[in-house]
């Protein structure tokens, strides 16, 4: 009797399916099942799939895809409905892929199995409860490993994963390194198991090294098919008495990468519904450990590179402290275009003197840190030659400039200013003897200085443009001195605005930072200035802007050791340029900063007033610059503010007696109305103009 007639009387039917070509081949009685008329027929994919339920084909599916990958039986429950989509009957599916390259045929068999009883429901491979548990694991197991972000936490993940209906007990991550294979980690082992599976050749008759090697999951549902296999290795499983295995590839844009190994203690037949889930959680599983690597490889470049490019402050100066920080941005590669330095100087007297550094080169992309690493190097070697500052800056945008020019970066590139990198820099040298600090600045947010008695002040400094914009941009030079006890600090723009803040609202958060200090070294004062700014507690104080941490952090302070016998004063200067006009602004808000504690406001009013008018003076009746310089002493019972304005005109100011409608010629009645002394003191080349006034008595002296 012919095969076809011996499964025709056990009502089986055969069929062919051509991937290929997508057609459809049934015997007669494949055909009747379906629906059909019982007689051979050759039919489209998409006739016979309007033969079944529109669940059952996308289960049927995956279970196909499954079977061709692993090169395993594919088995499944269908239901065939008629035309008017009614459900006549249910059959079992079982077939076998035969691989053709890169397509495949399908030959199997199809069986009428029986209904389950009204008012049931089917507990089979693709339906009921079994695979709505399936769905829930594996949502959760894709959330989990989604949110790993090392090896370690990947492994962990693994570890904790409750399979439905048969979880693993043991669990191994095998690796590839060159042709041998090595064991990333596992789970519900003692410490040492792993030793004989360690540096294991890709040739070893072992399951997990075939994986690796093939690219083909193996499944082992009992410890007689375990050594029938491999009869060689079956002594290194024997001794943690499993009874079943599964060893599936992690596979990742198509390449082998390793295996996963789940033991059992109990048998698992590893039907097609149990091999799909362990084959989807090894594809997440795979994926989780290539980002975790990808991810730790960013971090070991990332260190590699701060450790490169940052540099050690060193042994201690005498008589100065200081103490820096670098804060990467928190996505990609952990480095971008900030950097700091401190170079020792040559020449000078006594303690000697130093160069501090700190800049932002645009972007926050490997071409940026690259830029930062060259500038560094530029700005060092300038520094080193002796120039002053402005030269030192001069020559770095010139030098940039040209970088620029190499690179022939077009309109089309990210940035701006046509696609060219620019920088900001603040260039310092400082007299470690004298304290006298002399400051160029390219863009950059002003230093700040925190004085002996806590007062911090925002130090207006004279600037330039960016570096690399306009080669022959000049920096002015703006000299000012730390006395012991005062504390400078210079930073990036990251400091100022992480956490939705612009300039002027991050200053005043850094500011009442700095203020709220109670004595701590710079090395603490440091770590609580970036906490505040970039921690977890930024979250709830975050700016008038939309949170964002997209920018990198350095910040740098410098603070001179020791103190006066007599508390220091409070002191504070600034140039007002003829071409410079809204400085004055800038002015009146650096005296109003300087006199923050002074118990009198209608005498900070008056102050604030007088230096507005004095200021104005010089710019409208001299072709010079006004120099201010104003200080806050402390005496024995109170204080005493003094402003001095400077020019460079010979020509003395006199009292004038302004019509009712006259815009000016009041300012030195005002200073005689409101000032408690003041005076004009010709100097050798210029003249400066003063004014004195006392805090009232019942102040309480600042220490």
């Amino acid at each position: 009797m012919r095969t076809e007639d011996v499964l025709a009387a056990i009502a089986t039917g055969l069929w062919r399916w051509d991937n290929a070509s997508g057609v459809v081949t049934l015997d007669a009685e494949a055909a009747r099942l379906l629906g059909l008329p019982a007689e051979p027929a050759r039919l489209t994919e998409a006739a016979v799939r309007s033969r079944f339920h529109p669940v059952d084909w996308n289960e049927i599916d995956g279970v196909v895809h499954l079977a061709v990958a692993e090169d395993t039986l594919a088995e499944a429950r269908l239901r065939i409905m008629d035309e008017h989509g009614r459900v006549i009957r249910t059959v079992r599916s079982r077939s076998k892929p035969l691989i053709e390259g890169d397509d495949y045929q399908l030959v199997g068999t199809l069986q009428e199995v029986a209904e389950p009883q009204p008012g049931t429901a089917a507990r089979t491979p693709i339906t009921g409860d079994w695979r709505r548990s399936r769905e829930a694991f594996l949502l959760d197991a894709g959330r989990a490993l989604a949110e790993a972000r090392s090896t370690a936490e990947v492994l962990r993940v693994a570890a904790s994963l409750s399979m439905p209906g048969f979880s693993p007990d043991g669990l191994a991550v095998f690796g590839m390194s060159g042709d041998r294979l090595t064991v990333i980690g596992h789970h519900g082992h003692s410490e040492g198991d792993e030793g004989p599976f360690t540096s294991m050749s890709l040739d070893t008759d072992y399951p997990a090294a075939e994986v690796a090697r093939t690219g083909r999951a193996i499944y082992l549902p009992s410890p007689e098919e375990y050594l029938r296999r491999y009869p060689m290795t079956w002594p290194l499983a024997q001794r943690f008495g499993r009874r079943s295995w599964a060893f599936v590839p992690l596979v990742v844009a198509g390449r082998t990468m390793g295996a996963w190994m789940a033991a059992f203690k109990h048998p698992v037949a590893f039907t097609p519904d149990e091999r799909s889930v362990l084959t989807t959680v090894a594809r997440m599983l795979a994926q989780a450990l290539a980002r975790a690597g990808v991810a730790e490889s960013e971090r070991e470049l990332s260190l590699g590179l701060q450790r490169t490019m940052m540099p050690v402050l060193g042994p201690g100066i005498p008589g100065i402290q200081v103490a820096a920080r670098y804060v990467p941005t928190g996505g990609g590669l952990q480095v971008g275009g900030d950097w700091y330095d401190m170079i020792r100087l040559p020449g000078g007297s006594g303690a000697g003197r130093i160069a501090l550094v700190i800049g932002d080169v645009q972007g926050h992309d490997v071409r940026a840190a690259g830029l930062m690493g060259q500038l560094r190097i530029a700005l060092r070697a300038y520094a080193s030659e002796g120039h002053r500052p402005d030269a030192v800056l001069s020559r770095a945008s010139r030098f940039l400039y040209g970088i620029n020019e190499g690179t022939g970066e077009g309109d089309d590139n990210e940035g701006a200013f046509g696609g060219l990198r620019f920088a900001t820099c603040l260039y310092l040298e400082v007299d470690l003897e004298s304290g006298v600090v002399e400051i160029a600045r390219a863009g950059h947010p002003d230093p700040a200085v925190r004085m002996t008695d806590g007062t911090v002040l925002l130090r207006p400094t004279a600037g330039g443009l960016p570096l690399g914009i306009d080669p022959d941009t000049d920096y002015p030079t703006t000299r000012l001195t730390l006395e012991p006890g005062e504390t400078l600090m210079i930073c990036t723009d990251g400091l100022l605005e992480t956490g939705g803040h612009d300039l002027d609202s991050g200053w005043e958060r850094v500011r009442k930072l700095l203020e709220s200090d109670g004595g701590e070294d710079l090395e603490a004062l440091a770590d609580r200035l970036v906490e505040a700014v970039h921690g977890p507690g930024s979250h709830h104080t975050t700016g008038p802007l939309a949170d964002r941490r997209e920018d990198d952090i350095a910040v740098l302070l410098l603070s001179r050791q020791g103190a006066a016998a007599l508390p220091a004063p409070r002191r504070t200067m600034m140039t007002v340029a003829q071409a410079e006009p809204e400085r004055i602004a800038a002015a009146r808000e650096q005296l109003r900063q300087l006199l923050h504690d002074w118990s009198d406001a209608d005498q900070v009013d008056s102050a604030v007033l007088m230096v507005s008018e004095m200021v104005t003076n010089v710019l409208v009746h001299t072709d010079g610059d006004a120099l201010l310089v104003a200080e806050v002493v402390c005496g024995a019972e109170s204080r005493r503010l003094r402003v001095e304005v400077a020019d460079a005109s010979d020509e003395l100011p006199h009292k004038r007696h302004p019509g009712e409608m006259a815009s000016s010629g009041r300012g030195l009645w005002l200073m005689e109305m409101l000032a408690h002394a003041w005076g004009v003191d010709p100097r050798g080349e210029g003249k400066s103009i003063w004014f004195e006034l006392h805090e009232p008595p019942e102040h309480e002296p600042q220490p």
